[in-house]
This record gives structure tokens, sequence and C-alpha cells, in this order.
């Protein structure tokens, strides 16, 4: 009885089943290729159309055309949602490109014009005798400057930049920690001028030395501290406090743990920190135009007397205006991204070697 003074339940309408926004067609795996050179057709036509002459332009144009199509396309064969996933996609792609082609095009001129020159007899000759104007001559004397220079600056300020930011990190409080951090600050954006003209006034003006490779490489270093200070700071606070924990729960002095644990552990990140600011310093001129001078001659002692170095080589050569000291200048900085890309590999072992083990 009851059963029956039920109302009968209303029969669901079944609803019609739309297929998803989010699952309809997908472009080709091989589309985005398909779109570059469609887009690279197009930039170079306009650009050939409107009378551009530059090929940056052209490829500025390509660039505009891929991201256009790339939304265009997704929009029509999928959604507006997955369109705009493929536009930011296409917009982080195309600033890769226009990173990379600068520096590729930068290495390809400077290898290619850069080997003209280098060889050799290049390398292991100096300009004693050969005028700027005349073929031969090397950089024996600008390279042995450079390594001096740069040895010596790393010396001077990757030790005090390390027990900077050991201090920042494990030990400053308060209101000196806050004015060293302050400072170092604006140590990084100083003018490497205004440090060639700290160290005339000083060390050379006021106490009298003369020009020297030591000068230009304590002006070298004022510029290499922040660097170092900055990326070692952040590579100490990425050093877990769980094995500084550890260690100090063992009854390690604090001082042993910075040495042992979280010295060792951050080694890495150090190196090519330091690395950065070796190469950082490694191509600036007007502290040794200031304070080093120059010099045609090999001059082995960087406590007295001019020398030279690449980057005052390179400025002086080029400024000549020769098609031979143009050779020599393109050879010069040729052998100058090869030491900095060998200190980097250095760098890279020495940090890979002293690493900590981690046992599987």
């Amino acid at each position: 009885m009851s059963h029956a003074l039920q109302a009968p339940r209303p029969s669901r309408a079944r609803k019609s089943v739309t297929p998803s926004s989010l699952t309809q067609g997908h472009l080709p795996r091989w589309a985005p290729a398909g779109i570059a050179v469609l887009s690279t057709a197009l930039g170079c036509g306009l650009g050939t159309l409107l009378g551009l002459h530059s090929k940056i332009q052209w490829g500025l144009l390509a660039a505009v055309f891929f991201v256009v199509v790339t939304y265009t396309a997704s929009s029509v064969v999928e959604n507006r949602r997955q369109a705009k996933d493929r536009v930011a996609t296409s917009v982080v792609w195309v600033c890769f490109v226009l990173a990379v082609v600068p520096l590729l095009s930068l290495l390809w001129t400077t290898i290619s014009r850069g080997m003209k020159a280098l060889d050799a007899d290049f390398l292991g000759h100096s300009m004693n005798g050969v005028t700027s104007f005349d073929h031969g001559g090397g950089v024996y004397h600008a390279l042995l400057g450079t390594i001096e220079q740069v040895g010596l600056a790393t010396a001077i300020a990757a030790p005090i930049g390390l027990l900077t930011a050991v201090y920042l990190v494990e030990y400053g409080r308060g209101a000196l920690a806050k004015s060293v951090t302050f400072f170092v600050d604006v140590m990084t954006g100083i003018p490497s001028i205004v440090a060639g003209l700290f160290i005339l006034t000083t060390w050379n003006l006021m106490l009298g030395f003369g020009p020297s490779g030591f000068a230009g490489a304590m002006a070298l270093s004022i510029l290499m501290m922040p660097v170092v200070v900055r990326s070692t700071e952040e590579m100490l606070k990425l050093v877990p406090n769980e094995l500084r924990e550890a260690a100090l729960a063992l009854g390690v002095p604090k001082w042993r743990v910075i040495l042992k644990v979280v010295l060792p552990t951050a080694i890495g990140g150090i190196s090519t920190g330091v690395m950065l600011a070796v190469a950082r310093i490694a191509g600036e001129t007007a502290p040794i135009m200031l304070l080093v001078f120059g010099s045609q001659l090999i001059n082995n002692n960087p406590f007295e007397g001019p020398q030279s170095s690449l980057p005052l080589y390179i400025w002086e050569q080029y400024k000549v205006g020769s098609e031979a000291s143009y050779d020599r200048a393109w050879a010069a900085a040729l052998v100058l991204i090869a030491f900095v890309m060998i200190l980097n590999l250095v760098a890279r072992g020495i940090a890979r070697w002293k690493a900590p083990k981690t046992g599987r």
C-alpha cells in the first residue's frame, strides 16, 4: 500500500554530451617546425617587399609571424586555452633564439677573423721591434700580463669575499651585517674607472708607487669582491641546515662545521661564482690604462714597471686602424675568450673533484 501511495519518480532526462573544449583536435608534432619555416618565408618576403635591407629586421618580422600564426592555427584546430599556452611557449622560444643568435654570431665572427693571425708565433712573441702597421708580432707579453694580474686579483678578492660571505651567512647579525650587505650591494655597481681612480690616488699618488701589474690587480680585485661575496653567500644559503645541526649535535665546533661540512658542500657553486667574477674582470681595460700603462715588451715582474694585458692590447691594436693590427686585435680577442673558457673548465673540474661524495 505504501508503495502505491508513493509518487512515481520523474525520469531523468539524459543530457546531450558535447565534446569538451579540452578534448578537441591537436596540431601535429611537426606543426611548430612548419610554422617556423612559414614564418621565416613570410618575414623575408615582407622585408624584401618593404625594402628592409637588414636581416635583423627580417628576423624580427619572422618572430612576430611565428607567434601570430601559432596562435591562429591553435585557435582554429584546438581551442583558445591551448592557443594561449602555445603562444607563451612560442614567446619563450623566440626570446631564446634572440639571445642565442647574437652569441653565436659573436663567436663566429671572433673565430673566423681571429684565426687569420693566431698561430704559435703569435702566442710566443711580443710586439718588441714590430710596428703596428707591420705584419707579425704576438700577444705573449699581454697574455702573461693578464694571467698575472687576474691571478693576483683572484688571490686578493677570493679569500676576502669568501670570508665575508661566511660571516654574513653563519655569524652576521644586527647592524654590522646590514651595513656590510649594503656596501657590498653598492660596490657591485661601481664603474671600473672609479676603482682605477681610487687605486691611482691612494697607491700611486699618495704612497708614491709607479705603474705596475699589481696596482691594476688591486683595482680588479675591488670589482671582483662583491661578485664573489654575493655568489658565495647564495651558495652557502643553499646548504641544508640539517647538515649543520647534525654536526653541531656531535659536539663539533662551529668553525670546524663550516670548514668541513658547509664549504665542501657548496664548493661547486663557490668555484662557479669565482669564475664568474674572473670573467667579469678579465675584459676590463680602464683600470689597466690608468695603473699599468701598457708595454710592448715582456715584463715578468707584476710588481714593478708597466705591463700589458689582453684587453689593453686589443684596444691598442684596434685603434691603429691597419689591416695587420685588426687581425692581431681579433686574434687577441679569441685568445681572451679561450682564456676565460679554460678557467671555467678548470673550475668545473675542481668543483667535481672536491664535491662531497654520496654513496648509493
